[in-house]
């Protein structure tokens, strides 16, 4: 990868890291698939002339994908976490991850339909967490603990108690 930024996030996938970086640049701004790279030999999960690895961004963030085949398969220890300014932002991104054979998680959590975990997370949740009151963050806090998808009416609600 060419870019300058001196960090880039290696994302394992079973087979379909192209098609995960193609939905990923369809669905964020900031968001494109760059180079790719094919096996020059055999390896564990693929043969030669296999698609290995592909360069893309999230949000400006700079990734690869590596297809290493199903040893090692993601989890919640690692997940994009998306701040969004209105509901209609968050449901855009929750619905598309969601309605692309994804699955709801709690709390403002999805998965994608290669296993990669995302925290859709309206500005106005984090503002709330991090309120000077110990009451509004209380109230907050058992609000997300309620939901799915972020609900960002209700959240403004339980900060106003």
């Amino acid at each position: 990868m060419t870019d300058k930024n001196p960090v880039t996030l290696c994302l394992w996938y079973d087979k379909d890291a192209e098609a995960a970086a193609s939905f990923y640049a369809a669905t964020f701004p900031e968001s494109a698939v760059g180079a790719r790279y094919y096996a020059p030999g055999d390896f564990p999960g693929g043969k030669e002339g296999d698609l290995l690895t592909v360069d893309f961004t999230v949000l400006g963030v700079p990734c690869v994908g590596l297809n290493g085949g199903p040893v090692f398969p993601q989890t919640e220890a690692f997940s994009f976490q998306v701040n969004t300014d209105t509901q209609a932002e968050t449901d855009r991104y929750w619905n598309a991850i969601v309605g692309n054979d994804g699955t709801e998680s709690a709390c403002g959590w999805c998965k994608d339909k290669w296993g990669l975990n995302w925290q859709i997370t309206p500005r106005v949740l984090t503002d709330a967490m991090a309120n000077p009151d110990a009451a509004v963050r209380k109230r907050a806090f058992e609000a997300m603990m309620t939901m799915t998808k972020i609900d960002v009416a209700a959240i403004e609600a339980a900060v106003k108690g």
